[in-house]
């Protein structure tokens, strides 16, 4: 039984899971909780240094009012949980922050971007809070906002949505004026790097809180766009929210055959951004994968990054 579930977890999300096996799911949980606190522990014993790193991050930033540090709480009174910093091996030349799906948190992609030949950028992974869900029936987990159905008349949390984007803003805004930087992500991950693009644009949070950082790339796998709907209109008032729109490279990747994000919502969100004036944005479909990545598609954000970034040494 439990190889069973090993074996799953190692080729699915914790949504699906959740979803396919919820009595499986929450026996395994309850049974394996010493091996989870084993795990945790030999974590943060890897190469990349969660607990240094953090405190020589949190000791350079400064932050705005609107802004959040790691470890602070949001408006709802949720905890942001522990960034992770893989440095550059080579020449610094762009910071991204990658942000993890529902459930997991930023040592999983500490370690996936670690592996990336990418040597020039430097990774800042935080770890999102966690708070009950409404898709999982109330099921806490960690999350960067709520989210129910997803679905084109699904309510949007934008109050969740607005806390994560100005925490994971204020995790770049100590990053040096020669260094691009960017943001990624998977899943939900993926949508709040999105949001992050369309603030980018506007120029503001939903709060009307000035957005502070010039955005150079944005990468989004397997996710959706929050407030697509009401996206167009907003960028299509302002001539400096359609430049800056027009001007940011966004790659968006999703298999057709994910059945927690469905593809329709990936290829919706694409459309979205074109209509709204994203001209850079780029939408590439996985015939058959599903809600997760796959090495040929991390070659391809890999060299897309490296293109438009214009990296040395990557290639």
């Amino acid at each position: 039984f439990t190889s069973f579930l090993l074996f799953h977890i190692s080729t699915s999300t914790p949504l699906n899971l959740v979803y396919k096996y919820p009595i499986a799911f929450s026996y395994f949980l309850a049974s394996s909780l010493v091996c989870v606190l084993n795990l945790e522990s030999s974590l943060r014993s890897k190469t990349t240094k969660p607990l240094e790193e953090t405190n020589t991050l949190e000791q350079q930033m400064s932050y705005s009012r609107q802004s959040m540090a790691s470890g602070s709480r949001n408006a709802r009174g949720y905890e942001f949980g522990r960034t992770y910093v893989v440095r550059p091996k080579g020449k610094h030349q762009a910071t991204l922050v990658w942000l993890h799906g529902l459930g997991d948190n930023g040592s999983s992609s500490s370690q996936l971007m670690e592996s990336l030949r990418l040597p020039n950028i430097k990774w800042i992974c935080p770890t999102a809070p966690s708070r009950p869900v409404t898709s999982l029936g109330g099921f806490t987990c960690t999350a960067w906002f709520d989210v129910g159905e997803i679905s084109e008349d699904g309510h949007d949390d934008f109050e969740g949505l607005d806390a994560s984007a100005s925490h994971i803003a204020n995790l770049l805004s100590a990053e040096p004026a020669d260094v691009q930087v960017g943001i990624g992500g998977f899943s939900m991950g993926a949508a709040i790097s999105l949001y992050s693009a369309t603030c980018y644009a506007l120029g503001r949070y939903g709060t009307g809180h000035a957005y502070p950082i010039n955005l150079r790339a944005v990468v989004g796998l397997s996710g959706w766009l929050p407030g697509w709907k009401s996206l167009r209109g907003k960028i299509e008032c302002s001539y400096e929210a359609a430049r800056r729109a027009a001007s940011l490279p966004i790659i968006l990747t999703h298999g057709t055959s994910d059945d927690v994000v469905p593809y329709r919502f990936g290829e919706k969100s694409a459309q979205s951004l074109a209509m709204a004036g994203f001209r850079q944005a780029m939408f590439k479909p996985y015939e058959g994968l599903g809600h997760y990545t796959v090495p040929k598609e991390m070659d391809e954000v890999v060299h897309w990054l490296t293109t438009r970034l214009g990296l040395e040494g990557s290639r």
